[in-house]
């Protein structure tokens, strides 16, 4: 059984079906930002900028003149100190920090209207919030307040707020980044609507030089001198972390991220592919020169617009500093669109060319408008920049059949099925059944176990000497159909039975048997723990659907050669596979009998999944079991924290399943079940009499993590043995990301699973990380227990626990037997 659901209405639909260009061609809505725009942003500049080819524009939300005050206010402040310290007041004055009068409308460029909801708000780059003085903080925090606001009450629905002036959350310094963070908290609570996205470099510290009017050289025993330090590529990731984690995930804060010159390592772009982006901010430093002069993107710049734009919701492309808008000094001037048709040679690769320095780009752009002819050529070369996005969004490769078929899935949180407990609709069925792999496989194996079943001549369990064939659960018949084809072509007759518990669904078996598969099924009606088997009636026509009674003597029921089944879940054991299976296997034939699927493995592997975190933190308020629950979910911005080293690989196997199971283990199983062994309540944690004891698990992984991270959950999968042909070699599914390509390219059916973490747990760099799980029963439910903890190492065989998380258990939605 598959684990794909419909999205609930009200949650989140479906998506409808995209058009042809929908289907390869994402999105990009791009802006404009200018680190000193005329103000204010009018109409008619908000329409030029449309026309050009620009969806939005930003604009700072207060002026020149709102700056000027403030600086007045600390100088004027600032004098009075020094007179009160030059004076015999000193002992016993204590000035409090100055109040920031109200705005004035030359403070502002902004007004409520149609125009304020279409731009992008900017707070002010000259404050300082984590600044060690007092005052330059106080008053930061007053400017950023009034700010937002007034953004607020015009109707502004986005704000982009600097990020704090240094990094450096490992140093013994006051760097402000916890003043910093319970400052943007405020803001959230001011602006109770807005979307703020914090401004943050991929990695470094590229603050403004020589800002105008600062206040950061306000502060009492600031250094001007730019100290060198190495770069700590995680530095800035690990400010923006503990930034949301004060603000508790809040969903309308996201990350404006400032893309550097040079792209970092791999891990880094995949850990800020994990955060909520707003905001991929662009400087005419992120772009290379062709040969023509023209701005371009490295091949590996393209491949990063290409995955951050392939997220659920893409982030917003923000070109910064690349010139005005073309053609405001010309309200006449017809101006043409960047439509993403540019010259070739506009586009040529520059990957292996050297960006320009500063010099020399405005040496050459000097060069350039003394030698331009038309305004044709004045325009492209101002909007050079949006051309060339614009033509990266008409060239975005076409996504893989896993992502067309997963559009609206991404992310999304859907509770496991319990396919014992309830019976599934038709659309439920329907959905999983779109997986053209999955069943080609499971065809695979069907007709290899029919040939080695022909070739090694095995007797049947059929008195007319065809294979019997068992589809337990068999839905609305896929597996069913597959296994026909597979007798047509192998040339092996079967036998098939069709067992079926959901009465609508034993409906359309009967409807299939009727009008599809030319009467040659028997379909029972039957949970398949209850299935005596197929029954031996020589006055019931082949084909036609058997009922039974259950008054049958024994003798008339016979056994089954190969048993068929498609009970796994996302983590292979989840929807009771391994208890269904033992279950019907009193079935199989002892000796020669086949299971389809012969064995599977879950594997596990931990991850940062900060959407994840807070959707479920949201459900948590009014769901108590939120937080417990192993959730379906198409797992797409996450980032997977451990590294691949010998003995400990990034994704680990917990445990596996094996069938048919030896008969012993299922006569003790049995034997306990009547409360005969083990003096009954034994065995399992509690409640139970320890029939279902050989199915409980545990395992303890080891995981290395060099780069610092958070651990919002543990992602699971499986891989399973459909057949093993020995020589022929073994059908197999995965759903692994490392392994699914080579076992089962393109399956679909299977989402992973996610077992969340109740609190974030924090570990620094060059960590080790140890998992516990465990498979728990008490004969009416199964259910899982997890645990993470963090370890240092502190010497050649030592550790130290640097944290633990609290036991996460899905008891109360344990999976019902």
């Amino acid at each position: 059984m598959t684990t794909l659901q419909q999205p609930l209405l009200g949650a989140e639909v479906e998506p409808a079906s995209p058009s042809p260009l929908d289907d390869f061609t994402p999105t990009f809505y791009i802006g404009h930002h200018e680190s000193k725009r005329p103000l204010p942003v009018t109409d008619f500049v908000l329409r030029q900028a449309q026309d050009v080819g620009y969806d939005m524009l930003t604009s700072p939300i207060t002026s020149p003149h709102f700056h000027s005050r403030v600086l007045t206010l600390i100088s004027s402040y600032l004098t009075e100190v020094s007179h009160i310290e030059n004076s015999d007041e000193f002992a016993t004055s204590i000035l409090p920090a100055p109040i920031i009068p109200p705005l004035d409308p030359v403070d502002t460029p902004l007004t409520p209207g149609d125009t304020v909801s279409q731009i992008i708000a900017y707070s002010s780059p000259w404050i300082d919030l984590c600044s060690a003085d007092p005052l330059i903080a106080n008053i930061s925090r007053q400017v950023l307040n009034i700010e937002i606001a007034y953004a607020s009450f015009c109707g502004v629905g986005n704000i982009i707020i600097p990020g704090p002036r240094s990094y450096s959350s490992g140093s013994t310094s006051n760097d402000g980044l916890i003043q910093y963070a319970r400052a943007i908290q405020e803001a959230l609570t001011i602006g109770s609507y807005i979307q703020i996205a914090i401004n943050i470099p991929m990695y470094g510290n590229e603050e403004a030089k020589d800002m105008t009017g600062d206040l950061r050289p306000f502060a009492k025993g600031y250094d001007s001198e730019n100290k060198r330090k190495d770069i700590d590529h995680f530095e800035t990731w690990d400010a923006w972390n503990l930034i949301r984690t004060v603000c508790k995930y809040n969903s309308r804060l996201s990350v404006a991220l400032a893309l550097p010159r040079q792209l970092p390592l791999e891990s880094l772009q995949s850990r800020w592919f994990a955060e909520p982006l707003r905001l991929l901010s662009f400087t005419p430093s992120t772009f290379l020169k062709n040969k023509g002069g023209h701005p371009v993107l490295s091949k590996s710049y393209q491949g990063l617009v290409s995955r951050y734009m392939r997220l659920k919701q893409p982030p917003w492309l923000l070109l910064c500093d690349v010139g005005p808008v073309p053609g405001l000094d010309d309200p006449d001037q017809q101006i043409p669109t960047a439509d993403g048709f540019p010259s070739p040679s506009a586009v040529a690769d520059a990957s292996r060319s050297v960006s320009p320095t500063p010099a020399e780009a405005a040496a050459e752009h000097k060069h350039k408008d003394h030698s331009l002819k038309s305004k044709h050529k004045q325009f492209k070369d101002a909007a050079a920049h949006l051309i060339y996005l614009r033509y990266l969004q008409r060239n975005q490769p076409p996504r893989t059949a896993l992502e067309k078929f997963g559009s609206g899935y991404q992310d999304y949180l859907q509770a496991p099925l319990q396919p014992l407990t309830d019976n599934l609709e038709s659309v439920t069925y329907e959905v999983f059944e779109k997986d053209p792999v999955k069943y080609d496989w499971y065809e695979r194996a069907i007709a290899q176990a029919l040939s080695d079943w022909s070739e090694q001549r095995k007797p049947t369990s059929s008195l007319s000497g065809a294979v019997v064939i068992a589809v337990a659960g068999s839905g609305r018949g896929p597996l069913v159909t597959r296994a026909l084809r597979a007798s047509e072509m192998t040339g092996v007759a079967v036998d098939v039975w069709a067992v079926e518990k959901n009465p609508n669904a034993y409906v359309l078996l009967q409807r299939h048997n009727e009008e599809d598969w030319g009467r040659v099924v028997n379909v029972v009606k039957s949970d398949m723990r209850a299935w005596k088997g197929p029954l031996r009636s020589a006055s019931a026509p082949i084909g036609q659907a058997i009922t039974t009674t259950g008054s049958e003597p024994v003798s008339s029921y016979g056994k089954v050669d190969i048993l068929v089944s498609e009970l796994l879940g996302s983590f292979a054991d989840n929807e009771l596979s391994p208890e269904c299976l033992d279950g019907v296997q009193h079935v199989l034939a002892p000796q020669y009998g086949i299971s389809i699927p012969s064995s599977y493995t879950a594997h596990l592997t931990p991850v940062l999944a900060p959407r994840l975190h807070a959707d479920i933190s949201i459900r948590a308020t009014t769901d108590p079991t939120a937080t417990e629950t192993p959730y379906v979910v198409m797992l797409h911005a996450i980032d997977y924290l451990a590294a691949t080293v010998p003995e400990h690989p990034r994704i680990q196997q917990a445990w596996e399943f094996v069938h048919p199971l030896p008969s012993s283990t299922l006569t003790i199983a049995e034997a306990r079940r009547g409360g005969g062994v083990s003096g009954g309540g034994g065995g399992s944690m509690s409640g139970g009499d320890g029939a279902n004891e050989h199915n409980t698990r545990s395992a303890r992984l080891r995981f290395v993590c060099k780069d610092r991270g958070v651990v919002n959950g543990l992602a699971g999968y499986f891989e399973a043995v459909l057949y093993d042909g020995g020589e022929a070699g073994k059908v197999e599914l995965s759903t692994r990301p490392d392994t699914i390509d080579a076992k089962s390219k393109d399956m679909i059916s299977w989402f992973p699973i996610f077992f969340p973490l109740k609190n974030p747990l924090y570990y620094p760099d060059d960590s080790e990380l140890e998992v516990s799980i465990w498979r728990q029963t008490d004969d009416r439910k199964v259910w899982y227990e997890w645990l993470v903890e963090a370890y240092a190492m502190v010497g050649p065989d030592k550790r130290m626990r640097l944290g633990m998380s609290e036991m996460g258990t899905s008891r109360k939605v344990g999976c019902l037997m």
